[in-house]
């Protein structure tokens, strides 16, 4: 506080730890979010969870340090002038569309339609970037959405990658901004959006560029695109890419497995998992017992009652949905949770319902499965 300066000296080795624990990763208290955007999903939250779950963060620093994505809002210039000067990148963008006015609109904020000139500017500069549409229907879709990538292209190469995802809609949205769910038919038509601007972009600047999240694929009935499609993966964090790669390193390592047929022992597995992957698990499933009869899995896609049964992902499973939904089927030998059903570190779902709660209302011991292809093999044979 007086303008004193001291110099610590620490003795440890290379690997050790420096000793110091912050109360916080960012040594300050984070920075909330100002946008009122109409497709927040922390707006569709019921009442009465934890209070960090409400907590809404735009903050700059965490698109460095942990891969956030931020809409700029929050930045006036001379913060974007310290990313530049200091050459932090790559830098993640919510942008979701470069028309100003909707921008302004979507984001319910008056300073929301500087985008571009913000992207611009780190673009000038030759700052890494990557962008994310969460797509509207009836918003941001259609030749929005065409204005968006073409606008966004335009960038190259350092806006390197943008993802299309689309919008959760929960089942408490009162007051809220009347949001429609995409259909099939409108999935293919943004699937097909997207596949004609890779097209462009694959024969100009050698990459895709832009790319659809999983579920468009499965909401579409289209099969997952080639490996060779995702660019690297660039865009995983958003669900792009995610069951091609898991499906990859999945069947790496059933043909590299040593064991034998014979020397699996018999079991029976469950999986719980949202209804968006089960299908896909299901297809893993079968090609694991070809060569393992003698381990049964029954993959289990859990409704969300909880949020409402339009949201299927497996990272947005509760506690009470999967014990309300599995206490009178037989389970087996172990119950198989996706890593994403808990919070970060710990053991605990979303509607604070932990591990051992689910181990003893179903009486089942409960397995964690990573997201990795192989941790979810090494889950079936161990």
């Amino acid at each position: 506080p007086n303008g004193e300066e001291w110099l610590l000296e620490i003795d440890k080795e290379f690997d050790e730890d420096l000793g110091i624990e912050f109360e916080n990763g960012l040594m300050d208290d984070y920075r909330s979010c100002h946008n009122k955007c109409i497709f927040c999903f922390i707006d569709q939250m019921p009442k009465g969870m934890r209070e960090t779950l409400y907590f809404k963060d735009d903050d700059s620093r965490l698109s460095f340090l942990q891969g956030n994505y931020i809409t700029l809002t929050n930045m006036k210039d001379k913060d974007l002038d310290r990313v530049i000067r200091y050459n932090l990148s790559p830098i993640n963008i919510s942008v979701h569309t470069t028309n100003p006015e909707l921008r302004c609109m979507m984001l319910h904020n008056r300073f929301a339609g500087k985008i571009n000139e913000q992207i611009q500017k780190l673009y000038d500069a030759g700052t890494m970037m990557n962008g994310q549409i969460v797509l509207c229907k009836g918003v941001n879709d259609g030749d929005e959405l065409r204005r968006t990538i073409r606008d966004l292209g335009s960038y190259l190469p350092y806006m390197e990658s943008l993802s299309v995802v689309p919008v959760g809609i929960s089942k408490h949205r009162e007051g809220l901004y009347p949001l429609e769910p995409f259909t099939s038919e409108d999935a293919k038509e943004v699937l097909s959006i997207i596949h004609e601007f890779q097209d462009i972009f694959m024969e100009e600047y050698d990459t895709h560029f832009v790319h659809a999240s999983d579920e468009w694929y499965i909401l579409a009935g289209e099969s997952l695109p080639d490996e060779d499609n995702y660019d690297g993966y660039i865009q995983l964090e958003n669900g792009v890419g995610m069951l091609r790669l898991q499906e990859r390193e999945f069947h790496a390592a059933l043909n590299e497995s040593m064991y034998m047929p014979e020397d699996v022992k018999e079991k029976h597995l469950t999986i719980a998992t949202g209804k968006l992957a089960a299908p896909f698990l299901r297809e893993l499933v079968s090609d694991f017992n070809q060569k393992y009869p003698n381990i049964h899995i029954e993959v289990v896609d859990i409704i969300n009652h909880f949020f409402g049964p339009r949201i299927t992902v497996s990272g947005l499973m509760t506690g009470q949905d999967i014990m309300e939904q599995l206490k009178d089927r037989p389970l087996g030998d172990a119950l198989l949770l996706p890593i994403n059903v808990l919070r970060s570190g710990e053991d605990v779902l979303l509607d604070d319902v932990r591990i051992c709660e689910i181990e003893k209302t179903l009486q089942v011991p409960v397995r964690i499965v990573q997201s990795n292809g192989k941790d979810l093999f090494d889950a079936f044979i161990c």
